[in-house]
């Protein structure tokens, strides 16, 4: 096993340690908010300390960002694990089954590895760079996951997590959603790291998130492009990508051009 598949490997094992800590909260656990307005919960708090102990067991020279319990933001030099436990903990406090936890690591800042796991659905979709990406559902046997073929937007399912920071619901900047809702073939909204899993699978063709935290941001990333993908943040800056505050992923390099472009302020 080389270096590459350890590390994934061990990823994995963190997913899987943290879910015994998410699942029996779930539809049964208290919410309480932060500074910021965002819900968080024993099952987001528990299941990252969890993880950032077996990481100082296994690797006590790397670093570690977290949603929960914080860490060095910005590019640092060198391997670290970035973790959100409960990646939809909207959805998670609501009883839906669409949140996941994201586990990657990073080596200066760019991804090396990402997870994406679904505790209750029992789905992960994982890569690691130059070993393509894999779906595992509900204990069987890991097979390799590709983007969808190439269409326009006017023959594509395009999604996003919300309206925030776009012309419908206006930030400090809005995007133009309105008028990708208008051009797609179908559009519709899907929970947070659920719509980049499904670009990873195939079955939707470009997801937007104009709003996003690094630890939203890293492990999707290898997934997307291992599966063949292209991602950026939304205005089209791919370097830096993990600190870049958004996040549009596409199957294909022209359809991703021409979202990019129609939600451009």
């Amino acid at each position: 096993m080389d270096r590459r598949e350890d590390l994934l490997a061990f990823a994995l094992e963190l997913a899987r340690a943290a879910e015994t800590v998410i699942l029996p909260l779930y539809q049964r656990c208290a919410v309480s908010f932060k500074s910021d307005g965002s819900e968080v919960t024993e099952a987001d708090r528990g299941a990252e300390a969890l993880m950032r102990r077996m990481i100082g067991e296994r690797y006590p020279e790397h670093a570690i960002l977290g949603e929960e319990q914080g860490g060095t933001m910005g590019p640092t030099p060198g391997p670290r694990w970035i973790l959100d436990p409960v990646d939809g903990t909207t959805s998670f406090a609501a009883g839906v089954p669409l949140f996941g936890t994201l586990i990657a690591l990073v080596d200066d800042a760019e991804p090396v590895l990402g997870v994406i796991h679904f505790p209750v659905l029992r789905e992960t979709v994982y890569a690691a760079r130059g070993l393509g990406c894999r779906l595992q559902a509900r204990g069987g046997e890991p097979v390799p996951v590709r983007v969808a073929p190439a269409v326009p937007l006017a023959e594509a399912l395009v999604s996003s997590t919300g309206v925030h920071g776009s012309d419908i619901h206006p930030g400090p900047v809005a995007y133009r959603l309105s008028a990708v809702i208008r051009g797609a073939r179908k559009f519709r909204f899907f929970s947070d790291c659920t719509q980049h899993a499904l670009v990873c699978r195939g079955t939707v063709h470009a997801a937007i998130d104009t709003v996003m935290q690094p630890w939203d941001i890293a492990a999707l990333v290898p997934c997307v492009e291992e599966a063949g993908g292209v991602v950026s943040t939304v205005d089209g800056r791919r370097e830096g990508l993990v600190f870049g505050g958004s996040l549009v992923s596409s199957c294909d390099r022209r359809l991703h051009e021409e979202v990019l472009g129609l939600l451009a302020p």
